[in-house]
């Protein structure tokens, strides 16, 4: 996984995987497949609540370790199956202030799929605090996890 900074407020993450790129836009998309894989290492979604249209909401909620929990939701902008997804993102406790702006990007080729995951925040402050946490080696963990359900899902 590559990361990067191309603006004061932006941080662009991207990753290719050996899957179709509907079955990569399924994986963020549909609640049983974000269930196997979204999260760190340690952290598991236990609800997956997805409104998938302009408008709609979704939410997730995290166990992790000793006890710990998380949640995060906000409303779909743009749904572009299977190329692009975009989304604000919130965490109820917030480690950052504010929301996101989340753009999924997935490009086809040669069947492999190249996400590309733009955050947007609202300012350098917040995009710095978020450099600065594990948030790309949460991702990153998060990214091997689905690997490996894409695998399970991809096999003859």
């Amino acid at each position: 996984m590559t990361v990067a900074t191309p603006s004061d407020r932006a941080i662009v993450m991207t990753r290719d995987f050996a899957a179709p790129r509907a079955l990569v836009f399924a994986a963020w998309t549909e609640p049983d497949l974000v269930m196997r894989w979204y999260g760190a290492h340690g952290w598991q979604v236990v609800t997956a609540e997805i409104d998938l249209r302009v408008g709609g909401a979704w939410r997730f909620v995290w166990e992790g370790p000793d006890g710990a929990g998380m949640a995060a939701g906000g409303r779909y902008r743009e749904i572009d199956a299977p190329s692009r997804l975009v989304y604000t993102e919130s965490f109820d406790e917030h480690w950052y202030p504010g929301q996101a702006l989340v753009t999924h990007d997935l490009a086809a080729r040669d069947g492999t799929t190249t996400l590309t995951t733009t955050f947007l925040f609202e300012s350098r402050r917040v995009r710095d605090l978020v450099i600065a946490s594990p948030m790309d080696r949460g991702v990153a963990e998060g990214y091997d996890r689905l690997d490996a359900v894409l695998d399970e899902l991809n096999r003859p």
